[in-house]
């Protein structure tokens, strides 16, 4: 059985002609050949060295289309979601013929053509994923478009982030899947040997912009009035702000580490010798990195926003309600003293990820899409 899956996921090729692609959507992909004899992948190919966050797929099982990326800043670029439409389509067409199965990764610009196309012009077997805030107030009209379409024009099933009151039956509800079973076995070992005495080491994964938050942790840091309890922040990830961030980050008081993009490996680490994940975002659908880190005992402060309130409580974790208290005002209120406290938060948080491994995905999968 073969599955086209179509993405914007930004992939790179390697002096040797290797293919590389986003980690975590690599990951996801290479775990679902356990279902699939071939899976046939169309997304972006840009024209550069990989980063770290890069990996190659494994399985043998995967074969990549690229396409020529689209959309970002500028015009021009912008322009690119209409003049590659054409090209896309066709390609789309060719691969579209022989699978039996595919899988739409919306939200994403090309989806206002795509979804259209595939609702009407395909009668194969498919499902959509959906990766951004399902139930997001003012989403971009681009993504309230698409998620108009998917639920008045199409009978597909559509995976989503969270549980939500009157959700059609065509919309299933997913973990987005991050983790092996040999990471929760060493996930096990870190919440065991962790201790929770002060001071507390803190970290922060993810894309370095203004709304994921790096800012607000700054301010917040900067005018913390216990720094003694704070060892270090470790701040993962790059962006545009990050040379920006290099001057920010020297006046906060505070040890910190900026250390761009890092592998899986590396980021784990950082996971282990941490004791909170900062991650007050403006909006999320559900970020890997908060179960990736809760895996390792490392305890989330996060915005409630879209599905993390329906993980994350007082019993694992700490919620930000973003409209009524500054993150600054927030993290400095927070009860940080008590190390037997935070360690049964920890235990709980790193129970928490247990659905978030490949095998609980792999099974649903099977059971609700492709049954």
């Amino acid at each position: 059985m073969r599955l086209l899956i179509i993405s914007h996921t930004d992939h790179y090729k390697d002096a040797e002609g290797n293919i590389y692609g986003w980690g975590p959507t690599v990951r996801e992909i290479d775990a679902l050949t356990a279902l699939f004899d071939e899976i046939v992948h169309i997304a972006c190919l840009y024209d550069q060295s990989p980063p770290p966050s890069a990996v190659k797929y494994n399985s043998g099982k995967v074969r990549f289309v690229g396409i020529e990326p689209f959309g970002g800043k500028g015009l021009k670029n912008k322009l690119k979601i209409i003049t590659t439409a054409l090209h896309n389509l066709g390609l789309i067409k060719r691969e579209l013929r022989d699978a039996d199965v595919f899988q739409f990764r919306a939200p994403t610009s090309i989806g206002l053509y795509i979804i259209p196309y595939l609702t009407w012009g395909s009668k194969k077997k498919g499902w959509y994923k959906y990766a951004g805030n399902w139930m997001a107030e003012c989403p971009a009209l681009s993504y309230r478009l698409q998620r108009w379409m998917l639920l008045n024009l199409q009978r597909r099933k559509i995976t989503i982030n969270g549980r939500w009151e009157n959700q059609p039956a065509k919309c299933l509800s997913f973990e987005n899947p991050c983790l092996y079973g040999k990471d929760r076995m060493i996930g096990i070992d870190s919440v065991e040997n962790k201790s929770f005495d002060q001071p507390l080491n803190l970290c922060f994964a993810g894309r370095l912009d203004k709304e994921k938050g790096i800012y607000d942790i700054l301010t917040a840091l900067k005018n913390y009035p216990h720094k003694e309890r704070i060892g270090r922040l470790d701040i993962v990830g790059d962006g545009p702000e990050m040379q920006h961030l290099k001057n920010a980050v020297q006046d906060i008081g505070i040890n910190v580490h900026l250390h761009g993009a890092l592998s899986r490996g590396e980021l784990f680490t950082i996971y282990k010798n941490s004791h909170l994940l900062l991650l007050p975002s403006e909006s999320e659908g559900f970020p890997k990195v908060v179960a990736e880190a809760a895996n390792f005992g490392c305890i989330p402060v996060v915005t409630n926003v879209s599905s993390i309130g329906q993980y994350v409580n007082e019993t694992n974790g700490f919620l930000w309600e973003r409209d009524e208290i500054s993150f600054a005002d927030y993290l400095a209120q927070l009860n940080l003293s008590n190390p037997s406290q935070l360690k049964e938060m920890a235990v709980n948080a790193h129970e928490m990820a247990a659905t978030f491994t490949y095998d609980h995905y792999i099974t649903r999968i099977k059971e609700l899409i492709l049954q």
